[in-house]
């Protein structure tokens, strides 16, 4: 009876885990937009550069323009392409704009452009990287990215970037070209941040190994690096002979090892090495 309660409070606690990402990262961009962006005039893409220029032009309520663009576009999302990205999306788009509200008060933690769209692009990438570990998405122009890349041939990175550009030339107009760069400077930081975040810091190398010597490298590197490998069947370009693949990923540290083992056993090896940036599974992190 204990097991069986223990299993079906699992699936809740899993959710309240996933809002409190939703929360927090939403929280986190919002402060960057209100300590970094904003008194920079740093207009980096997506609603929040919208609601900068409209701050700077017209003096609008930067937290009242977020709103006015993502209800309706959350609205749009709902007729076009259904309720999938579900209720998670609607509490991001409503409780950033809320947050954006509640600090607006905050003094600048910057007044140096250049500083203010490096660390604003790492709090906003930071804090939606958060969210998108929970599985939703603060909505706004990602919403009208899909909508178009729905009804046309476009890819979505395609909208994406679309959509950004416009928000970023439309600064550069604004504000100056200068103002502009340091949108486009804000705008890669943040892509970049959200990468680190959903992939980590732990970097991982895989190699795949050609050798005569295939049964010698596969158990020396269970002896002496104890990491698993794959066999998969190849066969030579040139000589249609079959060559086995001997498929290996390693942590950083152990690359240099493999490669000395590999090659104490067969100098003729043929290795070819690739990043991988996120590993799941036994030996490396779970799933």
């Amino acid at each position: 009876m204990n097991k069986r309660r223990k299993d079906e409070l699992h699936p809740v606690l899993s959710k309240i885990i996933e809002y409190g990402y939703i929360l927090i990262g939403s929280a986190v961009v919002a402060i960057a937009f209100n300590v970094f962006l904003l008194p920079n005039r740093i207009a980096s893409g997506g609603v929040s550069g919208i609601s900068t220029i409209l701050d700077s032009v017209f003096g609008f309520e930067p937290a009242y323009v977020q709103w006015a663009f993502n209800v309706p576009l959350f609205i749009a999302g709902l007729i076009f392409l259904g309720a999938s990205f579900g209720v998670k999306t609607l509490v991001g788009t409503v409780f950033l704009p809320f947050v954006v509200f509640l600090t607006k008060d905050w003094d600048p933690w910057t007044q140096d452009a250049l500083l203010g769209a490096i660390c604003g692009g790492i709090g906003v990438g930071l804090g939606l990287g958060i969210v998108f570990r929970g599985k939703a998405s603060t909505g706004g122009t990602d919403l009208a990215a899909q909508i178009i890349h729905k009804y046309t041939n476009l890819s979505l990175g395609t909208c994406v970037a679309a959509i950004d550009g416009l928000i970023v030339l439309a600064a550069a107009i604004v504000f100056d070209i200068e103002r502009g760069l340091y949108a486009l400077i804000g705008l890669y930081v943040t892509s970049k941040t959200i990468d680190l975040v959903q992939v980590g810091f732990g970097r991982s190398k895989m190699a795949m190994i050609i050798t005569n010597k295939e049964i010698e490298v596969r158990q020396a590197i269970f002896d002496e690096i104890d990491r698993g490998v794959t066999r998969l069947s190849g066969v030579g370009g040139y000589t249609e002979d079959e060559r086995p693949v001997l498929l290996c990923v390693v942590g950083q540290t152990e690359f240099t090892k493999l490669k000395q083992v590999v090659k104490s056993i067969d100098t003729q090896a043929f290795v070819v090495v690739m990043d991988a940036s996120e590993v799941l599974g036994e030996g490396f992190k779970k799933a």
